[in-house]
């Protein structure tokens, strides 16, 4: 385990603030209490509280105080849980990478979306990326909606695929992807003759969307909700193919980035139609944090995105 120290200079002397004590006062907080949190850092009751008290020795005020059976932590101790919080993943993160280059491997890629369809266009850099660097491990995590940036910022995921970065420090994004978002609908649909659709026309249909926040579709938030609209029905569908399904069998309509609707042609009667006269760019964006873009395993990840894209 690393060791991990912060001094700090006051009145009292020299304060040293290891990995443990931050540790400590994370186990306490997911524990609910010293025996329970001592047990899961293998500890003793004894040497917990002894940690503990030295520390509070040396800054000269208490981390938490006792209430009954409970603790309650101090401003202090609320200061260094939070603290403890964001420093700790990073701590996880540099054991994991040193872990690796002693074992001769190049590392790990984390990537996490915020963007269900764009795992089909993910995939075609994912294979060439593989090839290239077969001594990194990859992962891709598809389970978050609109909430991989606090993935992102604890170090869960290395980086996120999203089409609504969120400008925040710390993180910089790399546009990799263009694309209009657009209706799609049945090849025996009304609509299917036209070239573009008004938000009023969508009032009478049933509307297939992906689970997340309707306010953060696009649809809504660029296309029905400026206009006052809403759909006569709203449903949720997770699989993109069972929401062109139901979409070819002209049981609704559903909103896809038309790259999607254009590969999904060779195997849905369905046909692609502007949002409005002008439509709806977007563009898909990876976000990473700014002190690793020139990481090895991060750096050539997005030449070969970039590249994907020059080539689109």
């Amino acid at each position: 385990m690393l060791l991990f120290q912060l001094s700090i200079k006051n009145i009292h002397g020299l304060i040293m603030i290891e990995r443990i004590h931050l540790q400590i006062l994370k186990a306490v907080e997911e524990q609910g209490s010293l025996t329970s949190a001592a047990k899961a850092l293998y500890l003793t009751q004894s040497a917990l509280s002894h940690s503990i008290k030295k520390l509070e020795g040396q800054i000269g005020t208490q981390l938490w105080e006792k209430q009954g059976r409970n603790l309650r932590l101090t401003h202090a101790g609320e200061y260094l849980l939070t603290s403890a919080s964001r420093i700790l993943p990073q701590l996880e993160r540099l054991d994991e990478q040193l872990r690796q280059f002693a074992s001769g491997s190049m590392g790990s890629l984390k990537i996490g979306m915020e963007c269900h369809p764009c795992y089909r266009w993910l995939m075609k850099v994912i294979e060439p990326y593989l090839q290239q660097w077969p001594e990194v491990d990859l992962d891709v995590k598809q389970r978050f909606q609109f909430g991989g940036m606090a993935a992102l910022h604890s170090h869960d995921i290395d980086i996120l695929v999203t089409p609504d970065p969120l400008k925040q420090r710390e993180v910089d994004y790399v546009r990799v992807f263009d694309y209009e978002q657009m209706l799609v609908v049945g090849g025996s649909h009304p609509f299917s003759e036209l070239d573009f659709v008004e938000p009023q026309q969508l009032q009478d249909q049933q509307l297939y969307c992906y689970p997340v926040e309707p306010s953060r579709l696009d649809i809504y938030s660029h296309f029905l909700m400026p206009a006052g609209i809403q759909p006569r029905k709203h449903n949720t569908v997770e699989s993109t193919d069972l929401l062109l399904q139901l979409v070819a069998a002209n049981r609704g309509v559903a909103a896809l980035p038309g790259w999607l609707i254009e590969e999904c042609q060779r195997d849905f009667d369905v046909l692609p139609l502007r949002l409005g006269q002008k439509g709806i760019p977007k563009s898909i964006y990876l976000g990473i944090h700014s002190n690793r873009v020139a990481e090895p395993v991060i750096e050539n990840f997005l030449k070969l995105a970039k590249a994907d894209l020059d080539q689109s």
